[in-house]
């Protein structure tokens, strides 16, 4: 049996990402925690409550653990909640507490990438009308100029805003996300929002840090025809046209393509340092006329593919040599803002992670050009209208108690992160089943 390592450029950030919501707990003044008190909008009734309690300062051992696991980045949220509860009213206080938190990180040789929008909205913010208000643009605008001038020395690595396509679609078409409407026109023009206040923040970020690096975090999702048929791969195009393509060809050459409609938003050209990258599976798409609320769809996974423990996820590494070709047209470097599994018992993640991993270092020897990978994410979080269902974490949490589980993953991901590549024998201990395919 073959045997050597596949090694990442010198410099490469390894680290995980977490969001506001998901870890801090104890706050009531967004849009999430408004949405979580209505019945039947999170799986079982779940509330994110103290979540991993970072707000109570818990990220100090979590920091701990990722720096112990030989981490050398991280990239989390600030709550605009926190910071703006109100719409004439900044708190000090919340701004004080993200310094400390990013001061944290740097002690710990570790380098801050911060989201500024991650999902959730101050209360205030969405009585006005939220993304779907062309004003949003003037607010969110406001709040960035507040909160990098606050944060810049301790930052100077940004995104704007986590994975819009995904938020569009999950609050505005299917309905799963506050405030839960179900209207393709609607979810089209929120993103036309959101491309118009990233860029505006865009300009903002470097007026204050002309040094700084800024993003979007976009999500990819492959779409593959189920068969040859002519109308499967028309609607898996039509899948990847709106979901994948639409925000970031319009940050490359300002036109807002829908198929049917063209808009031009010229001052969004050219508004990316680098392309944030999230990756998780791939699907089939077949053409159902009967689903028309699916956009005439029915989307699955092929058969025999490793699934997550809910089904949410199928190991599907060739994606992410797809979805890095594909970023890599924009010509700009990629950093791997997500990628991860469900997994509470761990008995997938390592096999996923290490190939995964293994795709992601061969698309970088076909000239793609990678700075880092974040693995979502550090500590099974509250992940949105699945509530706690799906645990994502290296390393596990007991939500009665707060205590921190250790999984296998944590072992194998620190050793990653150590040798800055993968070995055979780090893939014959943890993922044996994988050896044939990475050491043939």
């Amino acid at each position: 049996m073959p045997k050597g390592t596949y090694t990442f450029p010198e410099g490469f950030l390894w680290g995980t990402a977490t969001a506001a919501h998901q870890v801090e707990g104890r706050n009531q003044n967004n849009t999430w925690y408004a949405w979580e008190q209505e019945e039947g909008r999170i799986i079982d009734g779940h509330k994110s409550g103290l979540a991993c309690d970072w707000w109570g300062g818990r990220w100090r051992e979590d920091f701990d653990r990722a720096q112990g696991g030989n981490q050398n980045a991280h990239r989390l949220s600030v709550a605009w909640s926190r910071i703006q509860p109100a719409p004439d009213v900044w708190d000090e206080n919340a701004l004080d507490r993200y310094r400390e938190i990013l001061v944290g990180l740097q002690s710990r040789k570790m380098k801050p990438m911060v989201t500024l929008h991650h999902f959730s909205e101050p209360l205030w913010v969405a009585e006005f009308g939220g993304w779907e208000n062309e004003g949003i643009v003037d607010l969110f605008s406001t709040f960035v100029r507040k909160t990098v001038e606050a944060l810049k020395p301790y930052c100077d690595l940004w995104v704007t805003i986590n994975e819009p396509n995904v938020f569009a679609f999950s609050a505005f078409i299917e309905g799963v996300f506050p405030p839960g409407k179900k209207d393709i026109k609607t979810a089209l023009r929120v993103m036309q929002h959101m491309v118009q206040a990233h860029a505006r923040a865009y300009t903002i970020i470097h007026d204050l840090q002309p040094d700084a690096r800024v993003g979007i975090a976009h999500h990819y999702r492959g779409f593959k025809p189920a068969s040859w048929l002519p109308t499967d791969r028309w609607t898996a195009n039509i899948y990847h046209t709106l979901f994948n393509d639409l925000i970031p060809r319009t940050l490359n050459d300002g036109v807002f393509n829908t198929i049917i409609k063209k808009e031009h938003f010229a001052d969004a050209v050219g508004t990316q340092d680098f392309f944030g990258l999230n990756y998780y599976t791939t699907e089939q798409v077949r053409f159902d006329l009967l689903a028309r609320k699916d956009l005439y769809s029915k989307r699955t996974y092929p058969e025999g593919t490793a699934l997550s423990e809910t089904g949410f996820i199928a190991n599907m590494p060739g994606g992410m040599m797809d979805s890095v070709r594909w970023a890599s047209s924009y010509g700009l470097p990629i950093i791997i803002t997500e990628n991860g599994v469900e997994d509470s018992q761990d008995s997938l993640r390592s096999r996923y992670l290490i190939e995964h991993l293994h795709t992601l270092w061969g698309a970088m020897n076909t000239d793609a050009v990678v700075e880092g990978y974040f693995h979502w994410s550090l500590v099974d979080n509250f992940e949105w209208e699945r509530g706690w269902t799906q645990r994502f974490g290296l390393w596990g949490l007991d939500r009665e108690t707060q205590a921190r589980i250790r999984r296998p993953s944590v072992n194998l991901y620190a050793e990653i992160c150590r040798m800055n590549g993968i070995s055979a024998d780090l893939v014959e201990e943890y993922a044996p089943e994988s050896m044939e395919r990475l050491f043939p």
